[in-house]
């Protein structure tokens, strides 16, 4: 599966004193991404919510390339990296969107949860699912 992008203007709130965006606002936007990528996959994260399945961060890396000004819009690339229908990890690319200039790169790493914080197996529990993630695996490998 081939995702589009992430796209996200830098809000003024999103700098600190140096006229650069903070840190930690990188991590926001892997969530957003995130939330993009699993949409754009048929797993939309509210129905996923739904039917009682929770998927908690249980890992972040970041590793930040260059700075991010107020203002440029930079376009956040989700990519499945491992999936075994209890855990999944996906890398990301902050990129200028318009000259592609690495702003950042990182991953976050996910478990399954039902609503009583107990791990669950998503092919048991939501095969449907469970599909969808080993099919954009197989394609973000090819």
């Amino acid at each position: 599966m081939k995702s589009k992008p992430y796209l996200h203007r830098a809000k003024y709130y999103e700098t600190d004193q140096m006229a650069i965006v903070h840190h930690s606002n990188y991590i926001r936007w892997f969530e957003d991404a995130r939330i993009e990528w699993m949409e754009q996959a048929g797993i939309p994260y509210d129905a996923v919510e739904k039917r009682g399945i929770i998927i908690p961060v249980i890992g972040v890396t970041a590793e930040y390339r260059s700075m991010t000004h107020f203002r440029e819009q930079v376009a956040v690339s989700a990519r499945l990296e491992q999936y075994n229908s209890v855990r999944f990890t996906i890398s990301y690319e902050v990129r200028n969107a318009e000259t592609g200039e690495l702003r950042c790169t990182g991953t976050t790493s996910h478990c399954f949860l039902d609503r009583d914080y107990k791990p669950i197996i998503l092919r048991k529990v939501a095969p449907d699912y469970d599909t969808v993630f080993k099919g954009a695996l197989r394609a973000e490998n090819e």
